[in-house]
């Protein structure tokens, strides 16, 4: 499988923001958001094919029992399957990040699912905004996921606007409030800090669960971190 990095950070987004982990981020994706912030993984795929043993290899160099699989899309590549399972047999805690547009059958222990808001459609592109929103949502692939261990969908929200996508989502796919995470658009302190009040307050409201991007605020808009 084609990977972009390895690396060793703490979580930054969702419910185990904090949390001491180990990435390993796969290159390629079958979307193209307007707003990606690893473009390098999607609009532009970089990194060296891995096998599943020296990823493994990486990982244990490292020694964190927390294991993120991220992307670009990491369920495109069938061998994300083996190495879950091999990662499991180790006593790791996995993470999945995903799209949720592609299911497998995989194992994990929270399924880390963001589904892609018209926000990220874009529109620069007149190809890749046709397909992006042909594939951005697919409702049936989310209900299979979500029921596969624990969930969380995690939403990139830039507007209130985005509530109206968002609420009749949710309660199509019978999703708990609790496990819906709203998090700022952004790529810069600002932007997320501006942004963070109003969300906040939504999340008061509607009982949804506030989601930071530790890593921005810490290090800022880099890789590996």
């Amino acid at each position: 499988m084609k990977i972009s990095e390895i690396f060793h950070s703490i979580q930054g987004e969702g419910t185990l923001a904090g949390v001491s982990s180990v990435f390993v981020r796969t290159s390629g994706c079958n979307l193209r958001c307007t707003w990606c912030d690893t473009p390098y993984t999607s609009w532009k795929p970089e990194g060296a094919d891995m096998t599943v043993a020296s990823i493994l290899e990486a990982v244990e160099g490292y020694g964190a029992r927390h294991f993120v699989l991220t992307g670009g899309e990491p369920m495109l590549f069938e061998e994300s399957v083996v190495l879950c399972r091999e990662l499991r047999a180790r006593g790791k805690h996995i993470t999945i990040e995903t799209a949720g547009t592609v299911f497998r059958e995989i194992d994990c222990d929270l399924m880390s699912i963001s589904p892609k808001l018209a926000n990220s459609t874009p529109t620069q592109d007149p190809y890749w905004s046709v397909q992006h929103d042909k594939l951005r949502l697919q409702p049936e692939v989310l209900r299979r996921l979500m029921g596969l261990c624990d969930y969380q969908l995690k939403f990139v929200v830039a507007a209130e606007a985005d509530l109206l996508e968002i609420r009749p989502l949710v309660e199509s796919l019978a999703a708990k409030a609790e496990h819906v995470m709203l998090m700022p658009e952004g790529r810069d302190s600002k932007t997320l800090n501006e942004r963070s009040v109003w969300i906040a307050e939504v999340c008061k409201q509607y009982g949804y669960r506030y989601s930071p991007r530790l890593h921005v605020l810490l290090w800022g808009d880099r890789r590996g971190v």
